[in-house]
Order: structure tokens, then sequence, then C-alpha cells
């Protein structure tokens, strides 16, 4: 058994909560794209947990946690995630796994992940993490991968006849000082007696785990539209959060795939640049940044923020295939006396009612909206569907009529217990 769960916005829609509560029925979590620019925020308990790449699911007792191939692996940034969990009181050792034909990011990726979006006329709004950059050096065939790094000489090899390429252009193009390949192999030799009890081959793994009935939920990071394909193009990330990148980021056949889940907010939100047709302006903007907590768990970003987007994630829903979908965040809505949703687009007086794949098109159209009526009640203390006032019944009615998906849980809080069946 196979759950996929991806995000239908542009990412930060509460995946890592909602991870955590369907891990109760799992026994694998299994992370399939992205690398350490994700950032899930999970609170038991009154405390507060930030992840960048480890799965939430880690919460759960006894639950192992998988890195696939399809990740990006920053093993400095893995090692402190880990250190600091830890000190948390969450006990880790022995229940990550990472993928050996995974690719590694290394201190020369996330310096041009910075210097390159810096010169660009148009900045993308990266993390700065080195995720692009390490995507870009394992589709151009110079990556190093975890299974390299295990042997210190074929580390060593490859690297010093990598690192002269980044060097000149770092030196060249960007001014930049070039990166000491002894720096680089003393900081990481540290780290391979760390990871290597981690490494095995994931693909024979999960395989092997779902023959023996385990039950595997799988997680992408980001969202729909920062695929680089589906997503805004060219405003998205490096890899794919849809739920096909689930099996060449995890090595599992599609047939292995029960169920698909799709995670979006009550409202709307986006980090870094890129159009975002129902963004808002002024004291209602931030209002839902300051009520909704919408900074970036792995940057601190202010989100932009704006109204639900039906036009979204009915295209996500249907891209994804998903069975049901998640709402997150509707007590932020509380106190607001109407809620728009956009419907369809405007276009040169053309309506459009599907998501355009034209990057010209979309950051032009201009949103359609349906206004409903809001509610004042706090929804915090909502533990069933029937407990919410009727309007905000009403407004989860209308987006499953209007994304054509069943809404199968409903969020109204951070903490672990605010969340509860349809």
């Amino acid at each position: 058994m196979v759950t996929v769960l991806v995000g239908t916005q542009w990412g930060d829609e509460g995946k890592g909560k909602v991870v955590d509560h369907l891990a109760a029925q799992a026994d694998i979590i299994a992370r399939y794209q992205g690398g350490a620019n994700a950032g899930h925020t999970v609170v038991v308990n009154g405390q507060r947990y930030v992840f960048h790449l480890i799965p939430s699911g880690i919460l759960r007792p006894g639950k192992v946690c998988v890195l696939g191939n399809g990740v990006v692996i920053d093993p400095v940034s893995l090692a402190e995630e880990i250190r600091l969990v830890e000190k948390q009181g969450v006990n880790i050792r022995g229940r990550i796994l990472i993928a050996e034909n995974a690719h590694l990011t290394l201190p020369y990726h996330k310096l041009l992940d910075q210097v390159e979006d810096k010169r660009r006329e148009k900045a993308i709004g990266t993390t700065g993490r080195g995720i692009g950059a390490t995507y870009v050096d394992k589709y151009s065939r110079v990556g190093i991968r975890v299974v390299d790094f295990l042997d210190e000489t074929i580390f060593r090899e490859k690297l010093r006849t990598t690192l002269p390429l980044k060097n000149y252009l770092l030196e060249t193009y960007y001014g930049e000082k070039p990166i000491q390949a002894e720096k680089v192999e003393e900081e990481y030799d540290k780290l391979r007696p760390f990871l290597q009890p981690m490494v095995t081959d994931v693909s024979l793994y999960l395989l092997e785990s779902i023959n023996q009935g385990k039950r595997i939920l799988a997680e992408g990071a980001q969202g729909t539209f920062l695929d680089v394909d589906f997503g805004t193009y060219p405003y998205v990330t490096a890899s794919h959060p849809v739920a096909g990148g689930v099996c060449t980021g995890l090595g599992l056949p599609p047939y292995k795939v029960n169920r698909v889940i799709g995670v979006a907010k009550a409202y709307t939100t986006r980090v870094g640049e890129g159009p975002f047709p129902t963004e808002l302006q002024g004291e209602l903007a931030e209002g839902l940044r300051q009520t909704g907590n919408e900074f970036g768990s792995t940057t601190g970003r202010p989100r932009r923020c704006g109204w639900f987007d039906a036009v979204l994630v009915k295209y996500a829903c249907r891209l994804n295939g998903c069975h049901e979908l998640v709402i997150t965040k509707l007590d932020v809505l509380s106190g607001l006396e109407k809620i728009s949703v956009a419907v369809a687009y405007r276009h040169e007086n053309v309506l459009i009612k599907d998501y355009p794949l034209s990057s010209y098109v979309f950051s032009r159209v201009q949103p359609v909206y349906e206004e409903m009526p809001g509610w004042k009640e706090d929804l915090s203390s909502a533990r069933r569907f029937n407990d919410l006032p009727l309007a905000a019944r009403q407004y989860l009615e209308r987006i499953e009529q209007m994304v054509e998906t069943r809404i199968s849980l409903v969020s109204v809080g951070s903490s672990r217990e605010q969340i509860f069946q349809r």
C-alpha cells in the first residue's frame, strides 16, 4: 500500500502536519524529491519541530523515514538537523535511510545558487540552499552521488574533476573566490562515518517492504505549481513535486501507488517571485500573514498571501490524480466578513477556466471571483465537521464542488490534535 501526499498550490500548504497525522497509520514515510530548501513545521504538545530533509513522520515512534534517490542530500544540513531534533528528545538513530544513488549538495552548489540568482535580470527568489545547482549537475552528469561519497578515493577523484570547472565559473564569470578542494574534503570526510550506516538501496528496500504488507506514505516537498514542468516556469523548483515524481524519486513501479492525497490551504500563499493572480495587498494580506504565521520555515521570508484559487487546485487535483483533498488553516479565515474564491481568469476579454501553461498568459490574467459569507467564530476547538459554523461548512462544500475532489481532512490549527475527518 503506497499513499502519496502532494501539495496542490505553491508549497507551504501544511504538508508536514498532514504527514505527521497520516504517519500514525503508516510504517514507512518516504520523501521522493527536493532538498534542504523545504520546510515542514509540526507542533506536538506545544513543542515546535521544524524539518528540512527529514520527513515529519519521524515524530511517530517506530516509523522508518526514507530519503529517496530523487532527493538531493546536503550532509552538513542533514547532520545539523538530526542533532537539533535529537536535542528536542526525538530518537532518530537507526530510523533514517538514504538512497545510495541520491545526489549530494556540496559547497559550490550553494554558492552558485546564491550568486546566479543575484545576477539574473529577474531573480527567481531561490532559498540559496544549492538545490537547483545540484540538479543541474545531476542532469549534466557531473554530479557526485552518495555511493561515490562513501568511497573516499572516488569522492576525491570526482571532486577534483568537477571543482576546477566550478571555480572557473565562480572566478571568471562571477568574480567570486575559488573553493579549495582540501577544505571540502576535510569538512565532508568527517561526515562519512555519520552518513554511511543510513545508506541503502532504497528502491529494493521499499519493494520488499510492500511485499511484506507494510504501508508507505510518500511525501513530496514544495507544491504542484513549483514543478519544473507543470509549474509557473521559470519561477519553479528544479524537480517534480507532482505525484508522478514518486516513481522516479523512490524507484517504485506506478502500479504500486494506491492513493493520492492533495493538500491545500483554505487560502493561497507563495514565497519568492512569480505570478500570483489572487495575491492580496495591504491590511487584508498582512492580517492573513500574521494570523497564519506565514513566514518561511527555511528562510523566514514573509509569504505572499491571497484568496483561494480554485482554478489552480482543480488543475492540480486532476494532474496528480488526487483521490481526496486536505484543507489546512481554515481557522485563519475566521473574522472575515466576506471571502472570495477565484473560479476563473480573464485575459484580454477572454474567459479562461483552466490553468494556462503559458507563463506570459498566466502572469497577465485577472481572477474572476465568487464571493461567499465569512464567519466570526474561533475554529481552533473544532474536532468534527459539524463543530464548524454554517458558513465555514458551506465554504468547504463549495471548494469540493469547484475542484471536483472530496475533502477528507480539515485542519484548524498548528497542533497535532487540530485536524479531523471530513
